[in-house]
C-alpha cells in the first residue's frame, strides 16, 4: 500500500510504502524521487530486495529503539549503502552516526522531523513526526499499544497523551500488523468501542487479502483505540495487563 504526497512547490513527489519483514514487523521506506529513508530495518533481506527492484539509495536510516526485530537489519543495509547516515535514541547509538534525544528536530526532504519521547516499551523509545506522519515504531499501533517491557506504565501512558494530542490527520506508521488482534481484544472487553465492529469487519476483509491494514490516523486512532482512551494510569496499567493475557 503506497503512501502518495506532493509537494507543490517543486513538483516533488514523496511516497511511504511497507515493506513485509519477519512475522508482523512492517519496515517503512519513505522517498523522494531515488532517495530512500528507512524506518527500523529489523531485517536486512525484504528491505534491499526492495531497494534494489526500486533502484533507491538510502540516505538516512532512522531507528525507534533498540529491539533486534528493529535494528537486526542495520549492519547489512550500511554494507550495500555505507554512506547512509543512522539515526536513533541513545538505546540505540552502537549503529547510530548521530544520536537524537526527545525535543531535537531533524531535517529530512526539506521537512522538519520533530523527535517525541515515547517510552514504555523500552526506555528510550523515541517517535518521528514529519509532515503529519508518525513513525512511532512499538510505542503505537492500530488499536493498540506496545508491550510495557520497563514497567513503566507511567511513561507509556505519558506516550499515550502525547499521540492523543497530535492532530486527527497525523498518519500513524506503526511497526507490527497487530490490528485485527487489537481490534478482537476491544471487542472481549465488557464495554468497547462503537467504532470497533465496523473497523474489525473492514480489517478482517483487509488480513484476508494480506493488504496491509496501516497506516492508520490519530483520529480514527481515537475511536477505536481502547489504550488511546484510558482516562488514567491505573486504566491503562488495567488493559495492558488484560492485553498482555488475551
Amino acid at each position: 500500500m503506497k503512501i502518495t504526497m506532493y509537494q507543490k512547490r517543486r513538483r516533488v513527489i514523496m511516497s511511504v510504502e511497507p515493506v513485509k519483514a519477519l512475522d508482523d514487523n512492517y519496515i517503512w521506506v519513505y522517498t523522494q524521487a531515488s532517495d530512500a529513508v528507512v524506518v527500523d530495518p529489523g531485517e536486512a533481506s525484504p528491505i534491499l530486495t526492495y531497494l534494489q527492484e526500486h533502484n533507491l539509495d538510502v540516505i538516512t536510516i532512522l531507528l525507534t529503539h533498540d529491539h533486534d526485530d528493529h535494528t537486526a537489519g542495520v549492519k547489512k543495509v550500511l554494507e550495500v549503502y555505507p554512506k547512509a547516515s543512522v539515526i536513533g535514541p541513545k538505546e540505540t547509538e552502537r549503529f547510530n552516526t548521530q544520536t537524537v534525544a526527545p525535543g531535537d528536530s531533524l531535517t529530512l526532504f526539506e521537512q522538519e522531523v520533530k523527535v517525541l519521547l515515547t517510552a514504555g516499551h523500552t526506555s528510550g523509545h523515541i517517535s518521528y513526526l514529519t509532515n503529519d506522519m508518525l513513525f512511532c515504531g512499538d510505542a503505537l499501533f492500530s488499536a493498540g499499544c506496545g508491550r510495557v517491557f520497563t514497567g513503566d506504565y507511567q511513561a507509556q501512558y505519558d506516550a499515550l497523551k502525547i499521540f492523543s494530542e497530535l492532530s486527527d490527520n497525523t498518519r500513524v506508521f506503526a511497526g507490527h500488523e497487530y490490528t485485527e488482534t487489537n481490534l478482537k481484544f476491544a471487542q472481549s472487553l465488557a464495554e468497547y468501542p462503537e467504532a470497533v465492529d465496523k473497523k474489525l469487519t473492514e480489517v478482517s476483509l483487509l488480513r484476508m487479502q494480506d493488504i496491509p491494514t496501516l497506516p492508520s490516523t490519530i483520529g480514527q486512532e481515537k475511536e477505536i483505540n481502547v489504550f488511546l482512551q484510558a482516562d488514567t494510569w491505573a486504566d491503562f496499567k488495567a488493559l495492558r495487563d488484560k492485553r498482555d493475557n488475551f
